[in-house]
């Protein structure tokens, strides 16, 4: 079941997080961040069972989101929970009234089949780069960075 996380699965979130930081897919993501940014995540889990799946949607600006930090559990992989957290977090942008989410990833196949389109990086607002200082690959990113209208 996909669902809103909660404060009490903020170190577990992290620790799951984690693992998917270290080939540079995901952005480390300090205690501090989440707890700050709890309402943006969203968790998958069976039952009372372990985390298997997060996905966010961050507010950047006025009508701008980003889609960040989706990541399955490798064992879990093809059954469609990555396709139904990004499903999640669109239609938690279109509650909020968002018009545009952009996302950084490193698999732009994946997100082409939700209507995300490659776009050169100065396309994208100078706010959506505020996280990169953080990232270890900061200044030489090889993340490839996408943009869904949300303009119905």
């Amino acid at each position: 079941m996909i669902r809103k996380a909660k404060i009490h699965e903020v170190p577990e979130i992290r620790r799951f997080l984690t693992e998917f930081t270290l080939d540079g897919g995901i952005l480390p993501r300090t205690l501090a961040d989440l707890y700050g940014q709890l309402r943006d995540y969203f968790v998958y889990r069976e039952d009372q069972g372990p985390l298997l799946g997060v996905g966010a949607l961050h507010i950047c600006w006025a009508g701008l989101g980003e889609i960040r930090s989706v990541a399955v559990a490798p064992e879990h992989r093809g059954r469609g929970l990555g396709s139904r957290l990004v499903t999640t977090c669109l239609a938690e942008a279109r509650v909020l009234g968002l018009s545009e989410i952009f996302l950084l990833t490193l698999i732009p196949d994946f997100f082409r089949r939700f209507g995300f389109q490659v776009v050169s990086r100065e396309e994208l607002l100078p706010i959506v780069w505020a996280d990169c200082v953080n990232c270890v690959k900061f200044p030489d990113c090889d993340e490839i960075p996408m943009l869904l209208d949300l303009g119905d």
